[in-house]
């Protein structure tokens, strides 16, 4: 009887932790999916106020490809690849038409990730990170490429921009342990890092270089697993 009920009270706890990180999981996430679509509609209203603008539209329209992506999948706790391309495009897309002399971007996603697992707006994050911490500052502004790849049971995401670098000044960008500053709802690396962790333990790992001759390379490195669900 006393073995029994320690196996009860075993199983109880271990359902209650998996209850506590599945909480915790939706809370982070609930920080990204505002985050960009408050920032593109603040981008929408500033166009809109530019009288006679033809590109309010064309946003909107990206917009709208955005949240056809995402909004199916924010009570998932799991997401693929193909999801998160479909949201970096719409990002980018929203991006390039907000600065269109100062982006240009690559997207290139092996297919053989495209239904492997990803935390939801894992890449989308890096990308965005790369806009407002690389391109955003420099005056020229630069180029952002995103590649995914499936090496020997493992996915490799990288994105690499043109933009101002890590600098030698503690830019925001240069320790993947801080949080880059808060807008509208906040999230960033640190929360990407806890996501990660959330979901793979210990068997992923996020890093950020200089990419020369000029620019940033976020690496991504995590088990390829197949996403459960659609």
């Amino acid at each position: 009887l006393a073995r029994e009920q320690a196996l009860a009270f075993a199983l109880e706890r271990s359902e209650l932790e998996r209850r506590a990180l599945d909480a915790r999981m939706k809370l982070l996430q609930a920080q990204v999916e505002p985050h960009f679509l408050f920032n593109t509609l603040a981008n929408v209203r500033t166009l809109v106020r530019r009288t006679g603008s033809v590109q309010a539209s064309a946003v909107l329209d990206s917009l709208i490809h955005y949240l056809r992506a995402a909004v199916p999948r924010l009570d998932n706790g799991a997401s693929h690849f193909a999801d998160e391309r479909a949201l970096v495009q719409a990002y980018l897309d929203v991006m390039h038409l907000r600065m269109p002399d100062r982006l240009t971007f690559s997207i290139a996603v092996d297919a053989d990730t495209l239904a492997l697992q990803c935390p939801p707006a894992a890449v989308l994050t890096l990308v965005e990170n790369a806009i407002r911490h690389g391109i955003d500052p420099a005056e020229e502004g630069g180029h952002i490429d995103v590649t995914v790849q499936r090496l020997d049971g493992r996915v490799r995401v990288r994105v690499a921009d043109t933009g101002i670098g890590l600098g030698p000044t503690g830019n925001v960008r240069r320790s993947v342990d801080s949080t880059d500053r808060p807008a509208a709802g906040g999230t960033g690396l640190a929360n990407l890092r806890e996501r990660l962790a959330l979901a793979f333990g210990g068997d992923a790992t996020l890093t950020l270089v200089d990419h020369p001759p000029r620019g940033t390379l976020a690496t991504l490195d995590l088990p390829a697993v197949p996403a459960s669900g659609p």
